[in-house]
């Protein structure tokens, strides 16, 4: 009992330990440079293999959209079902976005913004056409003209087009397209290229997101959260890039399809070129701002023709349904971390209940059965393990008290003990070991999945993605621990472990107080399932003769 004892202080202590590299890597501090090695930095980021990396010239934003300013030519205003938007005519980039469905304060009016011009927060979506004959040259962006200032997505339409226009130093036409579908948050960007000159035209799609490396903290030690970079290619279908990652190391790989996005708590925005061709994944500072984004391949557009060239923008939450079907991996921006194949079974599992029942409160109870009900026979070997060590109880004191501080002839003793009474001391610490992957899964699940923000449970829980208000679950789940101790009578002879054992409830009471609800839920129905079953269990082995006390 002593070994198992001992190892269920590991596993928590693991669990613990796991945690905190979590929120390390996701939420810790970066380190601080100087200006002259930003600086420098910025010299040998912002070029690319070619010599060029596109970047817009963010210096005419202005300091804020509610000016004069936003009511003239250059700032198109849209607005669909889900999204509300501004588009500047100078580049054509999407530079502030509110996501309507999705509140900052569970219940209200106030839509969460996710791009923004702000200069201290800056986050803006670029795109465009480089090339001998592009709209972005060195020089300067493209000035497009647009035949109104505002657009409203009708509630009898399905899909809102707003075009973008602009000819050339060279004679050539190029409309920028933006067009937003009802009920989604990616948008096709398309550029129809009209070659009206006498002369082989060579454009190259790009697109990027620019966002600001001020520290904007979202998470806390115990709900961690990620912010910043992530890039998909046709070998690493998910791999995030931090923006100490892009200040270190300028990223430039060739790849077919793939993606680029910037990551924050429940939502994303990510760029998605044609999947079926080779593009350039690229990363670069500028302006102390981090960029990541993508150049597709050269088109040759002959003298009289047209080419149409599209990439989509999406900008939203990260619902994992919608973003696999955008591109391979994009799904993987809900990040599980390194238990993801726990993960999604277990988010799909508890998607399905919530689909039948309708409140995912009583979908992580359903959850929690089910798990724990296919669990049944671990949780049995666990509870016989435990009683047979129990009844060896006596017979081991006697070989302690024959053998006295001899530890190797004690050690021998207990070996050959166990062989005899067919018992396996780690019997017992094997199936607790193998709930704490489920454990860590189940709480990536709780704090990734966009669809538990603001969930609400019912009385005093109206949201099960934060931790409980008034720390009912916490204290009852500490009463749960309690009583589950209480079915496992001390044998720990040493004083000190004994009192480490018996405070371990009240310990994890604090550490569940940090937790989402949802996640103290799930644990306060794991023990008390838990507790049934060992009644169960224990009733059955004393009808077999075996001591459960």
């Amino acid at each position: 009992m002593e070994s198992q004892r001992s190892i269920l202080i590991i596993g928590l202590l693991l669990v613990s330990f796991l945690l905190w590299i979590e929120y390390q890597e996701a939420y810790g501090p970066q380190p601080i440079e100087s200006a002259e090695e930003i600086q420098q930095q910025n010299t040998q980021n912002t070029e690319s293999s070619d010599g060029f990396v596109p970047q817009a010239d963010t210096s005419a934003l202005p300091q804020s959209l509610n000016t004069a300013e936003t009511n003239a030519q250059r700032f198109v205003d849209v607005t669909t079902d889900t999204l509300h938007l501004t588009i500047d005519t100078i580049g054509g980039d999407v530079i502030a976005t509110d996501l309507i469905k999705y509140p900052v304060t569970q219940g209200g009016d106030d839509a969460y913004q996710i791009l923004t011009s702000e200069p201290a927060t800056l986050y803006i979506a670029q795109s465009g056409l480089i090339g001998n004959q592009g709209t972005d040259l060195q020089s300067g962006r493209a000035q497009y003209s647009v035949p109104q200032g505002t657009y409203a997505l009708d509630n009898d339409k399905e899909q809102l087009i707003v075009p973008l226009s602009v000819v050339t130093k060279d004679g050539i036409q190029v409309t920028k397209s933006f067009t937003f579908t009802r009920g989604s948050h990616a948008i096709d960007v398309s550029y129809i290229v009209n070659n009206t000159t006498s002369q082989v035209a060579q454009v190259q799609q790009y697109s990027q997101l620019k966002q600001t490396l001020t520290e904007r903290s979202e998470g806390s030690m115990f709900m961690p959260t990620y912010r910043g970079a992530a890039y998909s290619t046709l070998e690493d279908k998910y791999e995030k890039y931090t923006f100490s990652d892009i200040q270190d190391e300028r990223l430039n790989i060739a790849t077919q399809g793939g993606w680029v996005g910037m990551l924050e708590h429940y939502f994303v925005s990510a760029w998605v070129p044609p999947q079926n061709e080779t593009n350039s994944i690229y990363s670069a500072l500028s302006n102390n701002a981090a960029i990541i984004g993508y150049k597709g391949q050269t088109v040759n557009i002959p003298a009289g023709e047209t080419t149409t060239l599209s990439s989509i923008l999406y900008i939203g939450p990260k619902d994992q349904g919608v973003l696999a079907n955008i591109a391979r991996g994009l799904d993987l921006t809900a990040d599980y971390g390194i238990l993801w194949w726990i993960s999604q079974p277990l988010f799909a599992l508890l998607k399905w209940i919530y689909g039948i029942v309708g409140n995912w409160g009583f979908a992580i109870i359903f959850t929690t059965i089910i798990v724990k009900g296919a669990m049944y026979w671990l949780t049995k070997k666990q509870y016989e393990s435990m009683a047979k060590m129990r009844a060896l109880q006596p017979k081991l004191q006697q070989l302690k008290d024959r053998f006295g501080d001899d530890k190797q002839k004690m050690s021998k003793g207990m070996m050959e003990l166990y062989k005899k009474e067919k018992v396996n001391p780690m019997g017992g610490c094997f199936p607790m070991l193998l709930q704490m992957p489920i454990f860590m899964a189940l709480y990536w699940v709780l704090l990734e999945s966009v669809e538990l923000r603001h969930a609400e449970f019912g009385l005093w829980i109206s949201d099960l993605s934060v931790r409980d208000p008034w720390f009912v679950l916490p204290i009852l789940t500490g009463a749960s621990m309690f009583l589950l101790q209480r079915l496992q009578p001390m044998t720990i002879q040493d004083p000190m472990q004994q009192k480490i054992f018996q405070y371990m409830p009240v310990a994890m009471s604090i550490f569940f107080f940090f937790f989402p609800a949802g996640l103290v839920l799930y644990w306060l129905m794991s023990n008390i399932i838990t507790l049934v079953q060992a009644k169960i269990i224990y009733a059955s082995m004393e009808k077999r003769g075996l001591k459960t006390k």
